[in-house]
């Protein structure tokens, strides 16, 4: 079983984009494609469209949304919000990535 956490930073900010949408979006999309230092990088979306495959992991009310292709890449991975006076982005927690780019949004594996 596939098994993908967010913490309540995440989470909040997560309600926070959402919010900022004004009802037009049901969560926020982690894709991950091709690209970046690495080989491979996340994508953010929000999204107003929950695809029957899709993986959705709530919590506190928000909806990660992650598609199946991205989601054999992201097996067990954790998703962390990180806020303060140097950088404000999620951080992703991936055991799957051999390697990572020191932007912290590109991957290998």
């Amino acid at each position: 079983m596939t098994t993908i956490s967010l913490t309540e930073a995440a989470a909040n900010r997560i309600n926070s984009l959402v919010a900022k949408e004004n009802g037009k979006a049901q969560g926020l999309r982690i894709t991950v494609e091709g690209g970046g230092c690495s080989g491979f990088q996340y994508k953010y979306d929000m999204t107003e469209e929950i695809k029957s495959d899709d993986l959705v992991v709530e919590k506190n009310g928000a909806k990660l949304i992650i598609d199946s292709m991205s989601l054999e890449l992201m097996q067990d991975s954790s998703i962390d919000f990180i806020d303060n006076l140097t950088e404000s982005r999620f951080d992703i927690k991936n055991p799957n990535s051999s390697s990572n780019c020191g932007c912290g949004n590109s991957f290998n594996v």
